[in-house]
Protein backbone atom coordinates (compact mmCIF):
# COMPACT_ATOMS: atom_id res chain seq x y z
CA UNK A 1 0.00 0.00 0.00
CA UNK A 2 3.11 2.53 0.86
CA UNK A 3 4.35 1.63 -2.49
CA UNK A 4 0.87 2.49 -4.26
CA UNK A 5 1.18 5.85 -2.14
CA UNK A 6 4.06 6.75 -3.75
CA UNK A 7 3.79 5.60 -7.41
CA UNK A 8 0.80 8.27 -7.12
CA UNK A 9 2.97 10.90 -5.72
CA UNK A 10 5.31 10.59 -8.55
CA UNK A 11 2.21 10.67 -10.75
CA UNK A 12 0.97 13.78 -9.41
CA UNK A 13 4.60 15.42 -9.81
CA UNK A 14 4.69 14.47 -13.47
CA UNK A 15 1.28 15.86 -13.93
CA UNK A 16 1.99 19.56 -12.20
CA UNK A 17 -0.77 18.59 -9.92
CA UNK A 18 -0.55 19.26 -6.12
CA UNK A 19 0.26 16.57 -3.04
CA UNK A 20 1.32 16.28 0.09
CA UNK A 21 3.09 13.03 1.22
CA UNK A 22 3.25 12.62 5.19
CA UNK A 23 5.11 9.96 6.52
CA UNK A 24 5.24 9.06 10.77
CA UNK A 25 9.68 9.16 11.34
CA UNK A 26 9.10 8.58 15.00
CA UNK A 27 6.56 6.32 17.40
CA UNK A 28 4.64 4.22 17.60
CA UNK A 29 3.16 4.10 13.61
CA UNK A 30 6.94 4.72 12.13
CA UNK A 31 6.28 4.75 8.11
CA UNK A 32 2.76 5.26 8.11
CA UNK A 33 1.71 6.92 5.37
CA UNK A 34 -0.91 9.72 4.55
CA UNK A 35 -1.09 11.15 0.90
CA UNK A 36 -3.80 14.25 -0.07
CA UNK A 37 -3.76 14.62 -3.83
CA UNK A 38 -5.57 16.55 -6.26
CA UNK A 39 -7.14 15.02 -8.78
CA UNK A 40 -7.30 17.55 -11.89
CA UNK A 41 -4.19 19.50 -13.89
CA UNK A 42 -4.12 22.87 -12.95
CA UNK A 43 -4.61 23.64 -17.22
CA UNK A 44 -7.24 21.02 -17.39
CA UNK A 45 -10.30 22.51 -19.46
CA UNK A 46 -12.64 22.62 -16.66
CA UNK A 47 -11.81 24.55 -12.78
CA UNK A 48 -13.38 21.75 -11.01
CA UNK A 49 -10.88 19.93 -9.06
CA UNK A 50 -11.04 17.09 -6.53
CA UNK A 51 -9.25 16.42 -3.21
CA UNK A 52 -8.32 12.69 -2.54
CA UNK A 53 -7.03 11.14 0.34
CA UNK A 54 -5.52 7.95 1.21
CA UNK A 55 -4.15 6.25 4.28
CA UNK A 56 -1.31 3.37 4.93
CA UNK A 57 -0.05 1.92 7.58
CA UNK A 58 -2.00 3.56 11.51
CA UNK A 59 -2.73 2.09 14.25
CA UNK A 60 -3.70 5.48 16.08
CA UNK A 61 -6.99 6.69 14.44
CA UNK A 62 -6.81 9.72 16.02
CA UNK A 63 -3.41 10.55 14.77
CA UNK A 64 -4.09 9.48 11.42
CA UNK A 65 -6.95 11.79 11.30
CA UNK A 66 -4.82 14.58 12.42
CA UNK A 67 -2.69 13.65 10.19
CA UNK A 68 -4.66 13.87 7.00
CA UNK A 69 -6.06 17.55 8.23
CA UNK A 70 -2.60 18.90 8.68
CA UNK A 71 -1.74 17.08 4.95
CA UNK A 72 -5.21 19.41 3.45
CA UNK A 73 -3.74 22.36 5.19
CA UNK A 74 -0.10 21.60 4.12
CA UNK A 75 -1.80 21.11 0.52
CA UNK A 76 -2.62 25.02 0.59
CA UNK A 77 0.32 26.21 2.26
CA UNK A 78 2.23 24.75 0.37
CA UNK A 79 4.69 24.43 3.01
CA UNK A 80 7.29 21.33 3.81
CA UNK A 81 7.34 20.82 7.58
CA UNK A 82 7.65 18.17 10.43
CA UNK A 83 5.38 18.01 12.87
CA UNK A 84 5.11 16.08 16.34
CA UNK A 85 1.88 14.96 17.82
CA UNK A 86 0.86 13.38 20.84
CA UNK A 87 -0.98 9.93 20.73
CA UNK A 88 -4.47 10.32 19.30
CA UNK A 89 -3.51 12.82 17.56
CA UNK A 90 -2.75 15.45 20.32
CA UNK A 91 -0.86 18.79 19.48
CA UNK A 92 0.94 19.38 22.97
CA UNK A 93 2.84 16.13 23.02
CA UNK A 94 5.96 14.30 21.28
CA UNK A 95 5.20 10.69 20.70
CA UNK A 96 5.28 10.84 16.90
CA UNK A 97 6.77 12.86 14.89
CA UNK A 98 5.17 13.61 10.41
CA UNK A 99 7.48 14.60 7.95
CA UNK A 100 5.00 16.25 5.26
CA UNK A 101 6.95 16.71 1.67
CA UNK A 102 4.88 19.02 -0.12
CA UNK A 103 4.88 19.44 -3.80
CA UNK A 104 2.78 22.26 -5.30
CA UNK A 105 3.06 23.78 -9.13
CA UNK A 106 4.59 27.16 -9.54
CA UNK A 107 2.10 29.74 -7.89
CA UNK A 108 0.21 31.65 -10.86
CA UNK A 109 0.81 35.38 -11.54
CA UNK A 110 -2.10 37.03 -14.16
CA UNK A 111 -1.16 40.14 -15.39
CA UNK A 112 -3.98 41.90 -16.75
CA UNK A 113 -2.49 44.63 -19.35
CA UNK A 114 0.15 44.51 -22.13
CA UNK A 115 1.86 47.69 -20.61
CA UNK A 116 5.97 48.32 -20.26
CA UNK A 117 5.20 47.63 -16.20
CA UNK A 118 4.01 44.68 -17.08
CA UNK A 119 7.07 43.97 -19.23
CA UNK A 120 8.97 44.37 -16.30
CA UNK A 121 6.66 42.46 -13.71
CA UNK A 122 6.85 39.54 -15.89
CA UNK A 123 10.58 39.47 -15.57
CA UNK A 124 10.85 40.28 -11.64
CA UNK A 125 8.10 37.19 -11.16
CA UNK A 126 9.99 34.33 -13.19
CA UNK A 127 13.10 34.84 -11.11
CA UNK A 128 10.53 34.48 -7.80
CA UNK A 129 9.56 31.19 -9.90
CA UNK A 130 6.07 32.22 -10.62
CA UNK A 131 3.87 31.08 -13.59
CA UNK A 132 3.36 34.18 -15.35
CA UNK A 133 0.20 35.14 -18.03
CA UNK A 134 -0.23 38.28 -19.38
CA UNK A 135 -3.72 39.08 -21.17
CA UNK A 136 -5.04 41.89 -23.22
CA UNK A 137 -7.63 42.37 -24.81
CA UNK A 138 -5.87 44.43 -27.97
CA UNK A 139 -4.15 41.60 -30.07
CA UNK A 140 -1.21 44.67 -31.21
CA UNK A 141 -0.20 44.47 -27.66
CA UNK A 142 -0.80 41.10 -26.35
CA UNK A 143 2.21 39.21 -28.16
CA UNK A 144 4.94 37.06 -27.06
CA UNK A 145 7.35 38.97 -29.04
CA UNK A 146 6.38 41.84 -26.31
CA UNK A 147 6.54 39.47 -23.49
CA UNK A 148 9.06 36.65 -24.27
CA UNK A 149 9.37 35.27 -20.55
CA UNK A 150 5.78 35.06 -19.94
CA UNK A 151 4.43 31.17 -19.73
CA UNK A 152 1.42 32.53 -21.57
CA UNK A 153 -0.11 35.39 -22.96
CA UNK A 154 -3.68 35.51 -23.74
CA UNK A 155 -5.98 37.88 -26.20
CA UNK A 156 -9.03 38.54 -24.26
CA UNK A 157 -10.87 40.48 -22.11
CA UNK A 158 -9.60 40.66 -18.47
CA UNK A 159 -13.12 38.97 -17.07
CA UNK A 160 -13.52 36.36 -19.65
CA UNK A 161 -10.18 35.23 -19.11
CA UNK A 162 -10.95 34.88 -15.35
CA UNK A 163 -14.06 33.35 -15.75
CA UNK A 164 -12.12 30.79 -17.55
CA UNK A 165 -9.47 29.99 -15.32
CA UNK A 166 -10.93 31.70 -11.71
CA UNK A 167 -11.56 28.19 -10.27
CA UNK A 168 -7.74 27.27 -10.57
CA UNK A 169 -6.86 30.37 -8.45
CA UNK A 170 -5.97 29.96 -4.87
CA UNK A 171 -4.33 31.44 -2.09
CA UNK A 172 -0.59 31.39 -3.30
CA UNK A 173 -1.92 33.07 -6.90
CA UNK A 174 -1.98 36.73 -7.57
CA UNK A 175 -3.87 38.94 -9.78
CA UNK A 176 -2.52 41.83 -10.50
CA UNK A 177 -4.47 44.90 -12.84
CA UNK A 178 -2.41 46.86 -14.64
CA UNK A 179 -4.47 48.22 -17.59
CA UNK A 180 -5.24 51.33 -15.93
CA UNK A 181 -8.59 51.88 -18.21
CA UNK A 182 -12.10 51.48 -16.27
CA UNK A 183 -13.55 49.34 -19.07
CA UNK A 184 -11.26 46.83 -18.67
CA UNK A 185 -9.52 47.20 -15.04
CA UNK A 186 -13.23 47.56 -13.16
CA UNK A 187 -14.53 43.97 -14.66
CA UNK A 188 -11.15 42.92 -14.41
CA UNK A 189 -11.00 43.52 -10.57
CA UNK A 190 -15.08 42.61 -9.73
CA UNK A 191 -13.94 38.90 -11.62
CA UNK A 192 -11.08 38.81 -9.40
CA UNK A 193 -13.12 39.51 -6.51
CA UNK A 194 -14.96 36.27 -7.39
CA UNK A 195 -12.13 34.24 -7.01
CA UNK A 196 -10.16 32.96 -3.59
CA UNK A 197 -7.15 34.57 -5.24
CA UNK A 198 -4.68 35.15 -2.45
CA UNK A 199 -3.62 38.66 -3.44
CA UNK A 200 -5.28 41.20 -6.12
CA UNK A 201 -3.04 44.48 -6.91
CA UNK A 202 -4.70 47.13 -8.96
CA UNK A 203 -2.07 50.07 -10.75
CA UNK A 204 -3.14 53.73 -10.63
CA UNK A 205 -2.42 56.95 -9.20
CA UNK A 206 -4.52 58.10 -6.06
CA UNK A 207 -7.17 59.84 -7.97
CA UNK A 208 -7.57 56.83 -10.20
CA UNK A 209 -7.94 54.44 -7.54
CA UNK A 210 -10.62 56.85 -5.61
CA UNK A 211 -12.43 56.66 -9.16
CA UNK A 212 -11.77 52.95 -9.45
CA UNK A 213 -13.33 52.12 -6.02
CA UNK A 214 -16.63 54.28 -7.12
CA UNK A 215 -17.22 52.32 -10.23
CA UNK A 216 -16.72 48.90 -8.07
CA UNK A 217 -18.87 50.23 -5.30
CA UNK A 218 -21.57 51.19 -8.09
CA UNK A 219 -20.62 47.81 -9.88
CA UNK A 220 -22.05 45.92 -6.45
CA UNK A 221 -18.39 45.47 -4.85
CA UNK A 222 -18.82 46.02 -1.16
CA UNK A 223 -16.02 47.58 1.53
CA UNK A 224 -15.30 44.59 2.56
CA UNK A 225 -14.34 42.69 -0.72
CA UNK A 226 -12.76 46.66 -2.02
CA UNK A 227 -10.19 45.89 1.03
CA UNK A 228 -9.01 42.92 -0.52
CA UNK A 229 -7.63 44.91 -2.89
CA UNK A 230 -4.31 46.68 -3.21
CA UNK A 231 -4.25 50.04 -4.59
CA UNK A 232 -3.00 52.07 -5.37
CA UNK A 233 -0.22 48.61 -5.80
CA UNK A 234 3.02 47.77 -4.76
CA UNK A 235 4.98 48.66 -1.55
CA UNK A 236 6.03 52.53 -0.78
CA UNK A 237 9.67 52.09 -2.06
CA UNK A 238 9.75 55.30 -3.69
CA UNK A 239 9.40 53.18 -7.04
CA UNK A 240 10.05 55.30 -10.32
CA UNK A 241 10.97 52.98 -13.70
CA UNK A 242 8.73 50.14 -14.46
CA UNK A 243 11.75 47.75 -12.58
CA UNK A 244 11.01 49.40 -9.29
CA UNK A 245 8.00 49.00 -9.56
CA UNK A 246 7.87 45.44 -10.76
CA UNK A 247 10.01 45.29 -7.43
CA UNK A 248 7.53 46.75 -4.85
CA UNK A 249 4.11 44.77 -6.50
CA UNK A 250 6.38 41.73 -5.54
CA UNK A 251 7.33 42.79 -2.38
CA UNK A 252 3.39 43.47 -1.86
CA UNK A 253 2.57 40.14 -3.16
CA UNK A 254 5.30 38.33 -1.01
CA UNK A 255 4.53 40.40 2.12
CA UNK A 256 0.14 39.86 1.64
CA UNK A 257 0.38 35.89 1.56
CA UNK A 258 2.93 35.75 4.63
CA UNK A 259 0.87 37.77 7.32
CA UNK A 260 3.76 40.53 6.70
CA UNK A 261 2.55 44.31 7.78
CA UNK A 262 4.61 46.54 5.75
CA UNK A 263 4.32 50.28 4.32
CA UNK A 264 1.94 49.46 1.25
CA UNK A 265 0.93 52.51 -0.63
CA UNK A 266 -2.87 51.16 -0.44
CA UNK A 267 -2.08 52.57 3.33
CA UNK A 268 -0.11 55.85 2.62
CA UNK A 269 -0.85 59.28 1.61
CA UNK A 270 1.07 61.93 -0.42
CA UNK A 271 3.03 61.73 -4.01
CA UNK A 272 3.39 58.13 -4.84
CA UNK A 273 6.59 58.68 -7.35
CA UNK A 274 8.86 61.08 -5.17
CA UNK A 275 10.42 64.30 -6.71
CA UNK A 276 14.39 63.40 -7.27
CA UNK A 277 16.54 64.72 -4.45
CA UNK A 278 17.52 68.32 -5.17
CA UNK A 279 14.45 69.48 -6.55
CA UNK A 280 11.79 71.60 -5.01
Amino acid sequence: MADSLLDRLHAAIADSRSAVLATAISGADVGAKVLVEVDARPDSASGDAETLRQTAGWTDAGLEARVVRDAESALVSGVTSVRRYGDGGRLDGDAHQVFYETHVPPPRLVIFGAVDFSAALVRVAKVLGHHVTVCDARATFATTARFPHADEVVVDWPHRHLAEIGARLGPRDAVCVLTHDPKFDVPAVIAALDTDVGYIGALGSRTTTDDRAERLRAGGVSDEDLSRMMAPIGLDLGARSPEETAVAICAEIIAVQTGRIVPSLRDTAGPIHPRPAGTD
